[in-house]
């Protein structure tokens, strides 16, 4: 590999400029993400010990590097359990960017028309629903949470599904690939503060919960008003007519940009 030029012993090569980049770009990333948080404090000291063990290393200084480079393991392991929820934001960021959508692109559902169609019957009726449409991220624990259906989506299950005097009515549906995956299913409940969440009942409360935690659509129909919204990336669409709701279902899965609307 060609030098591009020494900083005392040290030989700089393309790769080399090439590798710092990449990695102060990372670095970077991620501190803009946690800069706001108590966990950049713990991330600025694991790049100032990997720094003084690149150091320790360029001088030979084998003992005090061997020392650095163990507490530096401990703290990233550290760092993963004493901060998931700081790391779980990056990952989400990570997933909504244009690219990560394009590579893991998935197909809209095929069934959309019955999906509209059982929302428009629960809404005409005060059934309330919670409809959840997974994307990139795994909600193995959510899904776990519910009982095992798998069954191809129509409107006709759905409505069974939700009727009040099904068993399975209390708690959301999650759907996946044209396929009912769970049923009665348990949505962790949002951490916003009562003073933000106004007067939301338990299903919005709810659906913005998972769509904080993943990058999951979730459709809410309100058991008292009938009104249909969607949650999706901690934001609430609420009174969404039902003409334009295909639409705008259709463009949550499979856009990352949030609406105007929201």
């Amino acid at each position: 590999m060609i030098e591009l030029f020494r900083i005392g012993f040290l030989q700089i090569t393309l790769i080399d400029v090439l590798d710092i980049g990449i990695v102060t770009i990372l670095f970077f990333a991620l501190y803009s993400v946690l800069r706001d948080t108590i966990a950049v404090r713990i991330l600025l000291g694991f790049i100032l010990m990997l720094i003084v063990s690149f150091i320790t290393q360029s001088l030979n200084l084998k003992a005090l590097n061997w020392i650095l480079r163990a507490i530096a393991d401990i703290w990233l392991i550290a760092f993963i359990i004493l901060f998931q929820p700081e790391i779980r934001r990056v990952l989400l960021v990570i997933t909504r960017t244009k690219l990560f959508r394009v590579i893991v692109k998935k197909n809209i559902s095929q069934s959309l028309n019955d999906i509209v169609e059982a929302v428009k019957e629960l809404s005409d009726r005060h059934v309330g629903a919670l409809i959840v449409f997974p994307r990139s991220q795994n909600i193995k624990m959510t899904i776990d949470t519910g009982v095992p259906i798998q069954a191809l989506v129509s409107s006709e299950l759905l409505l069974s599904v939700f009727n009040p005097k099904s068993p399975l009515h209390d708690g959301a549906v999650i759907i996946e690939n044209d396929m009912i995956t769970a049923a009665k299913c348990v949505l962790p409940l949002s951490n916003m503060s009562r003073s933000d969440l106004g007067n939301l009942g338990t299903r919005h409360r709810a659906a913005l919960g998972l769509s904080e935690q993943s990058d999951a659509v979730i459709v809410i129909i309100s058991e008292e008003t009938g009104s249909i919204s969607i949650a999706r990336e901690g934001h609430l669409t609420q009174q969404i007519g039902i003409k334009t709701f295909p639409g705008l279902l259709q463009k949550y899965l499979s856009s990352g940009a949030i609406s105007d609307t929201d």
